[in-house]
């Protein structure tokens, strides 16, 4: 079922919306807390650089959730392609909500609208990497996200 344009959690009407290049403005406090919460160092410019870069090369479809008008999460989604399944793939490499706004179904919005996109796009599923004690972890298993056990994740990091 697709999510409606908005949503009502207590008295708050949350709405959904695809970012684009006009957005980077209010996404960017989120994705610099977002980095924060990695123990990324703050780099302003160079975050912005960044979204702007994704957005205008069309490289990743944001989700940005709204509340009266003021960014409070967002989700980030990259595509990939597995060659065992002949199918194109999203990694959901990104998922934030300010703190102030969380455990009111934002996140879980947010996680059901890149679900709907991935659908719609006719794409595998979404693939996600997060840390060991992230406690977002109890809601992607409540809402089906399944833990990898089959296999490992490595890394690489150039030089």
């Amino acid at each position: 079922m697709k999510a409606p344009p908005g949503a009502f959690f207590g008295f708050q009407m949350i709405t959904l919306k695809v970012a684009t290049i006009t957005d980077v403005s209010s996404l960017l406090p989120l994705f610099n807390a977002y980095r924060d919460f990695y123990g990324q160092k703050l780099d302003a410019q160079g975050s912005e650089s960044f979204l702007e870069a994704r957005i205008n090369n069309r490289e990743s479809i944001i989700f940005l959730a709204h509340d009266k008008g003021k960014a409070v999460g967002f989700t980030q989604l990259y595509t990939t392609f597995s060659s065992v399944s002949l199918q194109p793939v999203y990694i959901l490499n990104d998922l934030y909500v300010l703190s102030s706004h969380r455990a009111q179904g934002i996140g879980a919005m947010l996680l059901q609208e890149a679900k709907n996109h991935c659908i719609a796009s006719n794409f595998k599923g979404l693939a996600l990497e997060t840390a060991i004690d992230n406690p977002a972890q109890a809601l992607y298993e409540r809402l089906g996200w399944k833990k990898d056990s089959h296999c490992f994740h490595y890394f690489w990091n150039a030089p």
